[in-house]
C-alpha cells in the first residue's frame, strides 16, 4: 500500500476517534475504514509510538476499545489531532503566497503550534505533507507584491474604498481606479480581486498580478447586503464574469477524451449525453464563454462545439489560424 494510501488512513482513523469519545473497537475501525483488523492494529500501534495519545479500554469478555484521550498539546491550542493533520497538509497547498503578509501570518501560528508537540509527533507531522503532490504546473508568486496583497486583504475586512494603480492585458500602460473591494478568489494559485468600479459603474474581476500598488483610504463603504461572492462567479467557468444573459454552449468530446470529461466537476456544465458511439455531449450554461473556448481548444480536434453559432466561428477561427501559422513555418 502507498504512503499517502497510509497517511490518508491514518487521518481518517484519528478523525474517527476525535469524534467518538467512548472510542472504537478494532473491528468496528476495520470495518469503517475497509481494511483488515490487523492493518488498524498496526496503524493504532504505530500512532501510540509517534506521541498520539491511544488508550485501550478493556471491555467485558475482554474486549478493547480504543479512545483518543484528551491530549496536553491539544489542550494548549485548543485544537484536536485530526484539525493538527489538516494544517500541516494545507500549508503546502498555500505556497504561492510565500512571502505576503497572509503566509507571515500562518507560519506564526505553525511555530506556536510545534512549540506545544513533541518531537516524535513532530516528525511524523512533518512527513504528511510529502505524501500530498501538488504539480503547480502554474502559480503566481506574491513575494514581491506582499505589500499588495496585505492593503487588498485589509480593505475588503475593512470595507474601505481603495485606488489601485492596475494594467490588463490590453492596456498600454496602467491605470488607477478608484475601487469598493468585495473579496478575493484564488483560483489556480492567482488571486483576483472583485469590486465594485467606480470608473465601470459596476463589478469587475481584477487579477492582482496585474495589481502595482494599492491605496486604501480612510472612508469606509456600504457593503451591497445581497452581494455573494461564489453566486457572483457562478455563471463563469473560471473568475471572469460578463453582463447579460447566460449562453448555452453544447460540446461534443471524442471517445478518447470522453472519460476525462465525465469524470471531473465543470463549471457552469448543467448536462451530460452519451452517444452510442461512447463520445460525451455535455451542456453548459455560462455567462462568458473566454475561459471556456481556451479550455476546449486544449481538446485539439478531440472536441467539437455545436452551439452557439458564434462560439463555433470563433473556434474554427483559431483552428484555421493555428493551421496557417504551421504552414507558414513549413514554408520558411
Amino acid at each position: 500500500m502507498s504512503e499517502f494510501k497510509q497517511i490518508e488512513r491514518q487521518f481518517l482513523l484519528l478523525r474517527i476517534l476525535s469524534a467518538r469519545k467512548l472510542g472504537c473497537t478494532v473491528e468496528d475501525l476495520a470495518q469503517e475504514l475497509d481494511v483488515t483488523e490487523k492493518t488498524i492494529r498496526r496503524d493504532v500501534e504505530f500512532l501510540r509510538t509517534m506521541g498520539f495519545p491511544l488508550e485501550a479500554v478493556e471491555e467485558s469478555y475482554g474486549r478493547k476499545r480504543w479512545k483518543l484521550t484528551e491530549p496536553n498539546e491539544a489542550v494548549k491550542i485548543g485544537a484536536t489531532y485530526d484539525e493538527l493533520l489538516s494544517l500541516f497538509v494545507a500549508r503546502r497547498m498555500l505556497l504561492p503566497l510565500a512571502g505576503t503578509h497572509l503566509w507571515d501570518g500562518l507560519n506564526r501560528l505553525m511555530r506556536k503550534v510545534r512549540a506545544s508537540l513533541s518531537e516524535d509527533m513532530l516528525k511524523h507531522l512533518d512527513r504528511l505533507p510529502a505524501g500530498f503532490h501538488d504539480t503547480r504546473q502554474r502559480f503566481s508568486d506574491y513575494s514581491k507584491q506582499a505589500d499588495v496583497v496585505d492593503r487588498l486583504c485589509m480593505a475588503v475586512d475593512e470595507n474601505r474604498i481603495a485606488e489601485i494603480t492596475y494594467q490588463s492585458m490590453r492596456s498600454t500602460e496602467p491605470v488607477t481606479y478608484r475601487v469598493f473591494p468585495y473579496g478575493l478568489t484564488n483560483h489556480r494559485g492567482t488571486l483576483y480581486l472583485t469590486a465594485d468600479s467606480e470608473e465601470h459603474g459596476t463589478f469587475r474581476t481584477f487579477k492582482v498580478d496585474r495589481v502595482s500598488s494599492v491605496t486604501v483610504e480612510n472612508f469606509k463603504f456600504v457593503r451591497d447586503p445581497t452581494f455573494n461572492l461564489k453566486k457572483f462567479h457562478e455563471g463563469s467557468f473560471g473568475v471572469y464574469v460578463e453582463e447579460g444573459p447566460p449562453t448555452t454552449v453544447r460540446i461534443r468530446f471524442a471517445p478518447q477524451v470522453a472519460r476525462y470529461i465525465d469524470e471531473h466537476y465543470w463549471p457552469g456544465c448543467t448536462a451530460k449525453s452519451w452517444g452510442n458511439d461512447g463520445a460525451l455531449t455535455t451542456t453548459f450554461v455560462l455567462t462568458s464563454t473566454e475561459e471556456l473556448k481556451s479550455w476546449i481548444l486544449s481538446f485539439g480536434g478531440k472536441a467539437t462545439v455545436l452551439e452557439p453559432e458564434e462560439l463555433v466561428a470563433a473556434i474554427r477561427a483559431e483552428a484555421e489560424e493555428l493551421v496557417w501559422r504551421y504552414q507558414a513555418a513549413e514554408r520558411e
